[in-house]
């Protein structure tokens, strides 16, 4: 059989429903170059307006000529309003991220200077720092990782996940090494968080293969397809779907796949790990929320079940040990741990309600996040950030405006009435009760009602105890910090006490487009 050009007819492509995307992969493209014939020390000021000008280009555009359900590029993509909020929400915290990575403290300080020429504690340390230098290729890398999360929660095929999947994590454990000349704990995050995610991406591929033997196809409409007519082998379906999920329950956190998060979120650059708490588990739980609404009815396939005991141990674990954390990160680590049982309790729901409220919860989740970990950095002694729990001792007595935007941030992440964890939890348990999921929002309850210890003892040690010698300084926030204290700040209280505009939108939105 012979091929002629005109026998294979180009994808249709929607570019104006998909320029969000090519927005930021040119910019990530024109970022690589510039990192490479850019004189080194003229780098940084280019490529910091090349990032935030093609993130804000995209959400701009995202909002505009974006507003279109269409599945394209030959059925890999499906733009709908589940893949519009999540990369909208992407997109606020990337610009919010790149403004962390960007940020300098009084000084000159920076989580990613000196450069690697340079020698801890030596002059020409002090001299790169005078000096501004920065590790500038966490720009191109910065972009791939948005252009991944972009790609991801929009794929509506298997190996268009999987690319997606690669395409944000390789360069995200190169970003979780990049302070490891500042510290050790960051070679230790890069090298687990990539050993660990190596084996999670391996489950996922195995996942898809097993998958694609059950249905001949590795789209998800025709993988619904063939569950529905039931004439693939079972234990294809079974083994397969749990490959798959394995490899997204690792991005998201949740037990047992989740040891790496303790150690990356402390050994990270702390604006890393900000960017990352928050936007990983926004990408990786629409991209799960979109295999398990898609792929596999619940109504033909039951694989609720296994992500009931998923949600349950992850809501009890991630609570019960950061109880004993003396470190604020890891605290941290372990209460996204339990915050991503509580999103799985929105999703097991199975409904309407129950995907409006996990995309609600997603977006409250992901502000705040990303606001206490900046504060996190803020607060330094004479070796740099200061994350022991001693160091925040009497804070709120020496920084009193800082230590009340850091308690707003536990507050809202432990759930307290007028902030927007209250009403992101109250939107999953409230749909969780009414798809016959009661007992799981009963441990929802529970758990959050033992979160609330830990973030209050983090708040009667900077406001309820005197400053020792051991009290770490509040370092002044620069601009960027500065922004984004302020944004995250607000959407939290916005969310908290009006949230019906945020509700009401994620439910117009709350439609998957398959084919």
């Amino acid at each position: 059989m012979t091929l002629n050009p005109g026998d294979i007819a180009p994808p249709d492509i929607a570019y104006a429903a998909i320029s969000p995307m090519l927005v930021v992969a040119g910019a990530a493209v024109v970022s690589v170059l510039l990192e490479a014939f850019l004189p080194r020390g003229t780098r940084r000021l280019p490529q910091l307006a090349l990032t935030l000008a093609a993130l804000v280009t995209a959400l701009v555009l995202l909002l505009t000529v974006g507003d279109v359900d269409v599945v394209t590029a030959g059925g890999a993509i499906a733009v709908d309003g589940v893949s519009r909020f999540t990369q909208a929400l992407l997109l606020v915290i990337g610009i919010l991220g790149a403004l962390l990575l960007a940020d300098r403290m009084p000084g000159g300080e920076d989580s990613f200077a000196p450069q690697a020429s340079a020698v801890p504690g030596s002059a020409a340390e002090d001299a790169a720092r005078r000096a501004g230098l920065q590790q500038t290729e966490i720009y191109p890398l910065y972009l791939f990782v948005m252009l991944g999360m972009l790609v991801f929660p929009a794929a509506n095929d298997l190996l268009t996940l999987f690319v997606a999947l690669e395409v944000f994590s390789l360069p995200l454990y190169l970003l979780c090494g990049m302070a490891r000349r500042r510290r050790l704990l960051s070679q230790e995050a890069s090298l687990k968080y990539f050993l660990l995610g190596s084996f999670s991406s391996a489950f996922f591929l195995y996942g898809a293969a097993l998958l694609y033997g059950y249905a001949g196809s590795i789209s998800l409409p025709d993988i619904n397809d063939a569950v529905l007519a039931g004439t693939g082998p079972d234990v294809l379906l079974v083994l397969g779907l749990g490959l798959l999920v394995i490899g997204l329950l690792f991005k998201v956190s949740a037990v047992p796949f989740h040891s790496w998060t303790p150690d990356v979120y402390q050994g990270a650059p702390t604006p890393v790990t900000a960017f990352m708490a928050a936007a990983t588990k926004v990408a990786a739980f629409a991209a799960l929320l979109r295999v398990l609404y898609v792929a596999v009815p619940a109504d033909r396939w039951d694989w609720q079940p296994v992500l009931w005991v998923v949600a349950i141990i992850t809501m009890v674990l991630g609570s019960a040990v950061a109880v004993v954390q003396r470190d604020v990160k890891r605290m941290l680590a372990y209460s996204s741990i339990a915050h991503g049982g509580f999103i799985l309790t929105g999703v097991l729901a199975v409904s309407v309600a129950g995907l409006s409220g996990t995309l609600f919860y997603l977006a409250a989740y992901a502000l705040t996040t990303i606001g206490a970990f900046a504060a996190v950095s803020l607060v330094r002694d004479s070796a740099g950030e200061a994350s022991s729990l001693t160091s925040w001792t009497g804070v709120g007595r020496r920084s009193p405006i800082f230590a009340g935007v850091f308690a707003l941030f536990l507050l809202a992440l432990a759930g307290i009435p007028l902030t927007s964890g209250f009403t992101g939890k109250f939107a999953v348990f409230s749909a969780a009760v009414e798809g016959g999921a009661e007992f799981l929002a009963v441990v929802g309850v529970l758990a959050s009602a033992v979160a609330v210890f830990f973030y209050a003892r983090i708040i009667a040690l900077m406001f309820f105890s005197e400053p020792t010698e051991g009290t770490g300084t509040v370092a002044v926030p620069g601009i960027g910090m500065a922004g984004v204290l302020a944004v995250a700040a607000v959407g939290t209280i916005v969310l908290g006490v009006a949230p019906s505009f945020v509700l009401s939108l994620t439910q117009d939105v709350s439609l998957f487009l398959a084919r």
